[in-house]
């Protein structure tokens, strides 16, 4: 359950050309984990690709590390680099869309070079398990750092950090008592003020599994279509854009994870900007949460090293890293979040179990689709 984050209880951009501000083809969400649809693409890929765009799968030495990460760079590189640094295990970094990762993965089958896969989304990695890509975990070290609502029911993945799908605003243009819930934003009285990411992005799709999970199809199915007549053309690749075009007064209001508004506001400290924790009323469904996440991948030639870079991620070390660098929120208890972040225990949290997002992806993707967004 959420609460056991401690706070007071009642997944990518990718997947559109970077800079998109909208009108992508439909996208056949359906089939994005397909095997058959996927299959001859890789071998496709594969047959082209040079061997120096692909890490050696190499011996079973411990002296290196191969991670596919559907994470941005920026983001987990330097918590990467410290581990190589500590260790002297190289780090080789595979950068890609989380979909096109796990449709990879079971691609390349035993014969992937891969240790470990990282992922914006619990979502995903839900979908990696069931699909036998990871590997089932004994780590006590982990186990103890880590709540289990933040873990795979077999440990074959651990969460790493949290954010928070939050309503970032503009000052100027919104007062902070106007917007109470996530579903508010479907309102006719929005239309043209709201921002949301595309159809493909991994939060858009973890936050409606969440609204699904609570409220059924039908509510869900009517929030979509509002929000869409509510937006237009205000359908972004990018969290960073949304951010931006509220900063400028394009658009007064946008949902994106927290940790988009302080860096923007660590660039722009007088931009008038604010975010609002949503559902917090009465009978509220508390805030969306969803966390990135590592797995062991069950091919990997290098089970020994892998299991340190887990125990590195989880560690008080590794965690306040993520606090420190990304403002993202430390799943150990232990750890602090930035203090200039909404506090734990000072908010409620939805409480649909993350493993349930990966159940919940396809029929949610389905809902996206059926409401038209893009």
């Amino acid at each position: 359950m959420m609460n056991q984050f401690h706070f007071h209880h009642p997944a990518s951009d990718r997947l559109c050309q970077p800079g998109a501000r909208t009108a992508i083809g439909p996208i056949n969400h359906h089939r994005l984990f397909s095997r058959s649809f996927w299959l001859p693409l890789f071998l496709l890929f594969f047959a082209t690709i040079t061997p120096a765009q692909i890490p050696e799968a190499g011996s079973a030495d411990g002296d290196r590390l191969v991670v596919y990460s559907g994470r941005a760079e920026r983001l987990i590189k330097p918590v990467l680099d410290l581990f190589q640094a500590k260790t002297g295990i190289r780090v080789d970094l595979l950068s890609s869309g989380t979909t096109e990762l796990v449709n990879r993965l079971q691609a390349e089958e035993e014969r992937t070079p891969a240790d470990l896969l990282i992922t914006n989304d619990a979502g995903s990695l839900e979908r990696a398990r069931e699909l036998g890509l990871l590997l089932p975990l004994g780590m006590k070290t982990v186990e103890q750092a880590i709540p289990p609502s933040f873990r795979a029911s077999d440990n074959s993945w651990v969460g790493l950090s949290g954010r928070f799908w939050v309503l970032v605003y503009n000052t100027t243009l919104l007062k902070p008592t106007e917007v109470t819930s996530i579903l508010d934003l479907a309102e006719p009285r929005w239309k043209g003020k709201v921002a949301i990411p595309n159809a493909g992005s991994e939060y858009l799709q973890a936050g409606v599994s969440v609204i699904k999970a609570i409220y059924g199809d039908d509510r869900t199915q009517q929030y979509l279509k509002g929000l869409k007549a509510n937006a237009g053309t205000d359908v972004f690749g990018k969290s960073s854009q949304i951010v931006d075009a509220i900063a400028k007064g394009q658009v007064a209001m946008g949902l994106v994870n927290h940790y988009y508004l302080y860096r923007y506001l660590a660039d722009h400290p007088g931009a008038p900007l604010a975010l609002l924790m949503l559902d917090q009323q009465e009978g509220g469904m508390g805030a969306i949460m969803n966390v990135a996440g590592v797995g062991i991948i069950k091919h990997s030639r290098r089970l020994n090293a892998a299991k340190r870079l887990v125990e590195f991620l989880t560690a008080q070390e590794g965690q306040k890293l993520f606090a420190d660098l990304n403002k993202e929120y430390p799943l150990r208890p232990d750890v602090l979040a930035d203090p200039s972040l909404p506090q734990r225990g000072t908010f409620r949290v939805a409480t649909v179990p993350l493993a349930k997002l990966g159940e919940l992806r396809e029929p949610t993707m389905a809902l996206i689709e059926q409401a038209g967004l893009r």
